[in-house]
């Protein structure tokens, strides 16, 4: 691996950690366990599209994995690994599909993909499925959420063309 690959590699990491453990520290109004922003996320998209899906791939993981070691606990974890790995699964299958300008439609079904995952941790741990009832809320979550988060990833991605 190149040098330049390797050193933007661990600046996205550093950026997304930071902004992991800021959007942790934040209160969400919504009474539903498992929802926010997702801001992070704007890192991943931006890797997946300028360094590719198995860059994206580790800085997500490393992000998650040391996130949590710092300010989460190993319940948490599982519950990002499991959604954090689905959203980027289905985000990498999506890229070749869409263009720049739909970098949002992208981040939708990673953001819906990653709610899944994190509620199968939940039925998973809870060993009932009546926890199902969140899923509703969690997918229209996912929507708004992974709308915001794919468009600021496309103003950057968009930005940085131009550059």
């Amino acid at each position: 691996m190149k040098l330049k690959r390797l050193t933007t590699m661990a600046m996205l990491t550093g950026v997304s950690m930071i902004i992991f453990l800021v959007e942790a520290q934040i209160p969400i109004p919504i009474p539903i366990p498992g929802v926010k922003l997702g801001v992070a996320n704007v890192i991943t998209l931006f890797a997946l599209w300028t360094l590719g899906w198995r860059e994206a791939g580790a800085i997500l993981l490393i992000r998650v994995v040391l996130g949590n070691t710092v300010a989460g606990s190993f319940s948490a974890m599982l519950f990002s690994l499991a959604g954090g790995c689905l959203c980027w699964v289905v985000m990498s299958l999506l890229k070749p599909l869409v263009s720049i300008q739909q970098t949002w439609v992208m981040s939708i079904f990673g953001a819906i993909a990653h709610n899944a995952g994190q509620l199968a941790v939940a039925v998973f741990i809870s060993g009932t499925v009546s926890i199902l009832v969140y899923a509703p809320v969690l997918m229209i979550a996912g929507i708004v959420t992974g709308f915001f988060t794919g468009k600021c990833a496309q103003l950057v991605l968009e930005h940085m063309q131009r550059l």
